[in-house]
C-alpha cells in the first residue's frame, strides 16, 4: 500500500532544542528531501517569523521534482474575518501548492487557551480550511491534541474533524501533540475515526512517551495512509516521530511503499546530511542510520556475523545505506581482529601467533583506558607495527612545552621537539595556539624534509575525557583526535594522567600511521625506510 510521507523537519523539527537552520540550510535540505522521494515538505510558518517568510519567497526558485512544498499555519484568529486574517493572508502569499492548517480538537484548549465557545471553534476551522481550499490549495488539516481531546470529549473532537472535512480538507491528520498516548489507546481511537471518516487519515506523533515511531506504525496498520515525522527525531521537548525509522520500518518490515527500496539506500546519508547542517551529531545508537546501528563488539557476536550477518542483524545495512562495523575492545574475540584485518586487506599477512599477540596487546591497552573502538587509526597502526616489527620511521628523543601568561593577558605557548630520523637528529621550536598546536608544528618541521607529504594531514576533531573523576585534576584522561588527509579520516587515541602527554601520543601515532601508509605506495620512501631499519 502507498503511504504518503509528510516531512516537517524544517518546521516542527526546528522547534527542538539546539536545532536551528538558516534559510540556505532549509533550501538545501528541501532539495535533498525531494531527491529522497518525500511527498510533502513542510517548510515553516510564514506568518510567525521573517526567516520562514524569506524561505518561502526563495523557495519559488526550487525545482522540486516530486515533493509538494507545504506552508504551515493556524486557523484564523477569532477576532478576524478569514479574508483579513494576517496569518491566513501570508499562508496564501507563500505560494505553496499545499497548506497545512492546525486547529483545536481539545475542548480544554478551546475554553482555556482561546476563550471561545465550541461552536466558534468549529467556525474557525471550517472557514479557514474553506477559504484556503477555495484559493486552489490542497489543505492538510492537523487536528492538534486530537487524542487528548478525544479522551476528554470524543463528540467534540470528532466534530472538529467533520468541520475540516466538510470545508474541503484533503487530509485529516490526527496529532498526539503532547506525546502521551500509548499504542493500545491510539489504536482504539483511530479505529473509531476510521468508522466515521473515509478518505486520507494522517498521523503526527511526538515522542514524549518514547513510542512515537511505534504509534505511527500501528496507526498505519489501522488504515492511516499519511505519516508525518522529522528526520533524526528532531522536534519540541522529546522530539517528533523519527522519519528515518518510519520510512525503514514501513518499507522493510511492513511491505508498504513510501520512497521505494532504491531511494531507501540513501536514508543514512540524508539523515547525516541533515544532522551536519543542524550542527548536531546523529546519535550513534539511532536505529538504521546511526554509526552503531550495525556495529558488533562481543567476540561471540562477531564470530557469528562473519558466518552470516543475519545472526545478529535484523536487516542488511546496505538496504538503508549504512554499513557493518566490527569494534575492537577488551571484549573482542579473535573474530573481531580477523574482521578488521580483512577490512584493511591484511588478513593473510599475520600468522596465528601474531593474531594472538595483537589481541592481547589490544586488550591490555583497553584495560589501561584506551578506546580502540573509536580510534580505528590506532588499531590500524598496531596491525601495521605487527606486520613490520623492525620498522621505526622516527624516534622521539624529547619534547617540551611551556605556557606563559603575565598580568592576565592571553597566554603564549611554545614547544621544542627533538627526533631521530634516518638522516640524523632534527630539532624544532615553534609557538602555537596552545600545547597541541605548538607540538604539531614542531613535529612537522622535524619531519617535513624527509616526508613532505605529512603537510596534508590535518586535525579535524579533538576530544578529552576524564577516566576517573574521583581523582579530580590528577585523573587519567583519554584524548581522541580525528585526522584527515583530504581523502579519508581516521582517529588516534592517547591515555595518560597528563593531558599533554596523551595528546602527544595521539599526534605521534597519527603521523606514524600516515607514513606507514605512504610506505606501501612510495618505492622511494620504502627504500629510505629499509635503509633506516637496517641501521637501527
Amino acid at each position: 500500500m502507498k503511504i504518503f510521507t509528510f516531512d516537517t523537519t524544517l518546521r516542527d523539527g526546528t522547534q527542538g532544542e539546539a536545532v536551528a537552520f538558516s534559510v540556505d540550510d532549509k533550501l538545501v535540505i528541501a532539495q535533498k528531501l525531494d531527491e529522497l522521494g518525500i511527498d510533502y515538505i513542510e517548510g515553516g510558518w510564514p506568518g510567525s517569523n521573517p526567516r520562514d517568510k524569506e524561505f518561502f519567497a526563495r523557495a519559488r526558485d526550487l525545482r522540486l521534482k516530486h515533493a509538494k512544498l507545504t506552508a504551515f499555519g493556524s486557523t484564523r484568529f477569532a477576532k478576524n474575518r478569514v479574508d483579513q486574517d494576517p496569518n491566513v493572508i501570508q499562508l496564501l502569499e507563500a505560494g505553496t501548492p499545499v497548506v497545512s492548517i492546525f486547529g483545536k480538537s481539545w475542548d480544554f484548549h478551546v475554553h482555556r487557551a482561546l476563550n471561545i465557545s465550541e461552536e466558534e471553534n468549529q467556525k474557525l476551522i471550517g472557514e479557514t480550511v474553506k477559504h484556503i481550499h477555495d484559493h486552489g490549495r490542497e489543505v492538510v488539516y492537523d487536528a492538534e491534541h486530537f487524542f487528548d481531546g478525544y479522551t476528554a470529549n470524543p463528540d467534540f473532537a470528532l466534530r472538529t474533524l467533520e468541520a475540516a472535512k466538510n470545508a474541503g480538507a484533503s487530509v485529516l491528520c490526527l496529532c498526539d501533540t503532547n506525546g502521551g498516548t500509548l499504542p493500545h489507546r491510539l489504536v482504539e481511537i483511530i479505529a473509531d475515526v476510521r468508522k466515521r471518516f473515509d478518505g486520507i487519515i494522517g498521523i503526527h506523533c511526538h515522542n514524549d512517551s518514547d513510542v512515537a515511531v511505534a504509534n505511527t506504525l500501528v496507526a498505519v496498520e489501522q488504515g492511516v495512509t499519511h505519516v508525518q515525522g522529522c528526520f533524526n527525531g528532531y522536534g519540541e521537548r522529546c522530539g517528533n516521530a523519527n522519519m528515518a525509522s518510519i520510512l525503514a520500518n514501513l518499507e522493510v518490515k511492513l511491505g508498504h511503499t513510501t520512497i521505494g527500496p532504491e531511494k531507501l539506500q540513501q536514508l543514512t546519508s540524508v539523515a547525516r546530511f541533515i544532522a551536519e547542517l543542524a550542527n548536531l551529531s546523529v546519535r550513534n545508537d539511532q536505529p538504521y542510520v546511526g554509526k552503531s546501528a550495525f556495529a558488533h563488539k562481543g567476540g561471540i557476536h562477531v564470530s557469528a556475523v562473519l558466518k552470516d550477518s543475519a545472526t545478529y542483524e535484523h536487516v542488511r545495512p546496505d538496504v538503508v545505506g549504512n554499513r557493518q562495523r566490527v569494534l575492537v575492545s577488551d571484549l573482542s574475540g579473535r573474530s573481531n581482529i580477523l574482521y578488521k584485518l580483512k577490512q584493511h586487506g591484511l588478513v593473510d599477512r599475520l600468522d596465528d601467533a601474531a593474531h594472538k599477540e595483537l589481541l592481547e596487546r589490544i586488550k591490555n591497552m583497553e584495560f589501561q583506558g584506551y578506546e580502540l573502538e573509536a580510534a580505528e587509526g590506532t588499531f590500524e597502526l598496531l596491525v601495521r607495527e605487527a606486520l613490520h616489527p623492525g620498522l621505526n620511521l622516527f624516534e622521539v628523543v624529547s619534547y617540551e612545552v611551556a605556557t606563559r601568561s603575565a598580568n592576565g593577558r592571553d597566554s603564549q605557548t611554545s614547544a621544542t621537539v627533538t627526533i631521530k630520523a634516518q638522516d640524523g637528529i632534527h630539532s624544532a621550536t615553534a609557538s602555537g595556539h596552545g600545547p597541541m598546536n605548538a607540538l604539531d608544528l614542531c613535529l612537522r618541521q622535524c619531519l617535513s624534509a624527509l616526508y613532505p607529504a605529512i603537510a596534508n594531514v590535518r586535525l579535524m576533531d579533538y576530544k578529552v575525557r576524564v577516566l576517573d573523576t574521583r581523582k579530580g585534576t590528577a585523573a587519567k584522561v583519554r584524548v581522541l583526535v580525528e585526522w584527515s588527509d583530504h581523502k579519508r579520516s581516521w582517529a588516534t587515541v592517547g591515555v595518560s594522567d597528563n593531558v599533554i602527554s596523551a595528546s602527544w601520543q595521539a599526534l605521534v601515532d597519527a603521523i606514524r600511521l600516515e607514513l606507514m601508509r605512504m610506505l606501501e605506495k612510495d618505492d622511494t620512501l620504502e627504500r629510505v625506510v629499509e635503509d633506516y631499519c637496517w641501521g637501527v
